[in-house]
């Protein structure tokens, strides 16, 4: 296997992921590891971070248990880590929550509450990195947004409203910070298997499953495939890639 060129590495770079406990957030610090980046991973199931810290290559790992709805504590968390971990380099933000419900039952505190940790607490950490004592230089952010928040699907409004609401902060923080030498992307998974859309198993009938099968031409994706494109953002190959919604969906918008 021929070596990853260095453009495409991480080595020397501290990156805090969030969602860090399973699913892509764990898949992303897991590519990260592996391609020499230093990982902080957080979430709020210690033992679950414990199993992804136990995953990752390389030395100098950690994980930290935080509640990222305590919006008003991220930036005095964030430094925190900063004083005890050195300077970040990258922010990989795939914490979230899903939530499909009908209009006519969507109560405005499920609204706020995904709101919450959707859309508030992804200001509040590149809030937190920009600051000088925070960032390394040069630093990249990638939030998660998803293809809910660019095509319309019914029973989902509240959870699509957020993810629109990443790929428009993503523009404006690009713009805002790009003078700080901070990037900022995020990318749009459609469907991957991951233990929230296990939940799509015990939900929909086999044939529905199959029909959301069939509208991704190359099948429904694994959180590998997601690591992937966070981990080349983050590298220096994508140094004048800033504000961009990069899709990752197994061709589901294509239709």
């Amino acid at each position: 296997m021929m070596p990853t060129p260095a453009k495409y590495r991480l080595d020397g770079k501290t990156i805090l992921v969030t969602g860090a406990s399973s699913g892509i957030g764990r898949a992303c610090a897991t590519g990260i590891s592996q391609l020499g980046g230093r990982v902080i991973a957080t979430g709020r199931d210690e033992n679950r971070l414990n199993e992804t810290i136990g995953q990752l290559q390389g030395d100098g790992h950690s994980s930290t248990v935080f509640d990222l709805s305590n919006i008003e504590q991220v930036s005095e968390w964030v430094r925190g880590l900063a004083d005890k971990q050195g300077q970040l380099h990258g922010l990989v933000h795939m914490a979230g929550i899903h939530l499909s419900r009908p209009l006519k039952v969507t109560e405005q505190s499920i609204v706020n509450e995904i709101f919450q940790i959707n859309v508030n607490s992804a200001i509040g950490l590149a809030k937190a990195i920009r600051h000088k004592k925070v960032r390394g230089n040069p630093c990249s952010i990638v939030l998660a947004a998803s293809v809910a928040g660019m095509v319309g699907e019914a029973g989902i409004s509240a959870y699509s409203a957020t993810k629109g609401a990443i790929i428009s902060l993503t523009k404006s923080l690009a713009m805002e910070l790009a003078r700080e030498n901070i990037r900022v992307n995020c990318v749009s998974p459609s469907i991957v298997q991951t233990p929230m859309t296990e939940l799509l198993n015990r939900e929909y009938t086999p044939e529905q499953l199959a029909a959301i099968e069939a509208r991704h031409p190359l099948g429904i994706g694994q959180p590998e495939d997601v690591a992937g494109p966070v981990a080349f953002l983050l590298s220096d190959a994508a140094k004048w890639i800033t504000g961009t919604n990069l899709v990752v969906d197994g061709g589901y918008t294509t239709q």
